[in-house]
């Protein structure tokens, strides 16, 4: 009966977490952007990915796609990106994967290996967008003007990130939410 418990209360546990990095992420991308006026399709610097990362990291790879696939993708369905939806699911999800899966061995709970699975999420979004951009738009030149938004993008939530990730990892594994 006690094992039966402890996974109802893991998985209570990784239900809010998730729903938690889902609204922060969804938060992040509506409340704090800019709109780019150079861009093909107009283009949108957001935060969104800081929450994203945030979760990746520390909660892992499942917390880490749901948050973003689901996070921005809600956020393109409700502001009048809706044709972007299931592109940033299925882009932003493997972005968070990605970073999850990185970082998730506890050799790998380092600064390097948080800066390797965001660059690696860095590549994941200019490469998605850039064939996503080409498939709605039937251009693969155009697309190449996006790619420095979405670079400067991840760039500022890295920056952010990297400066927070280590003490809010310890800080939730103190409290309780991850185990040490």
């Amino acid at each position: 009966m006690e094992k039966t418990e402890k996974r109802g209360i893991q998985q209570i546990r990784f239900i809010t977490v998730t729903a938690v990095f889902v609204a922060l992420t969804y938060i992040f991308t509506a409340c704090v952007n800019i709109r780019l006026p150079i861009a093909a399709n107009g283009g949108l610097i957001h935060l969104g990915n800081i929450p994203l990362f945030v979760g990746a990291i520390i909660f892992g790879k499942r917390t880490g796609m749901i948050a973003g696939g689901v996070g921005m993708g809600l956020f393109d369905l409700l502001s009048g990106w809706t044709l972007w939806a299931p592109f940033t699911l299925v882009i932003v999800g493997f972005m968070g994967f990605a970073v999850g899966r990185i970082t998730e061995k506890s050799s790998h709970q380092k600064f390097v290996w948080y800066t390797i699975a965001i660059a690696v999420a860095c590549v994941i979004k200019a490469g998605g967008y850039y064939l996503a951009e080409g498939i709605i738009y039937g251009n693969w030149i155009a697309p190449a003007a996006s790619i420095p938004g979405n670079l400067l993008q991840i760039g500022l939530a890295a920056v952010v990130t990297l400066a927070i990730v280590g003490r809010l990892n310890t800080a939730a594994k103190r409290i309780g939410l991850k185990e040490a």
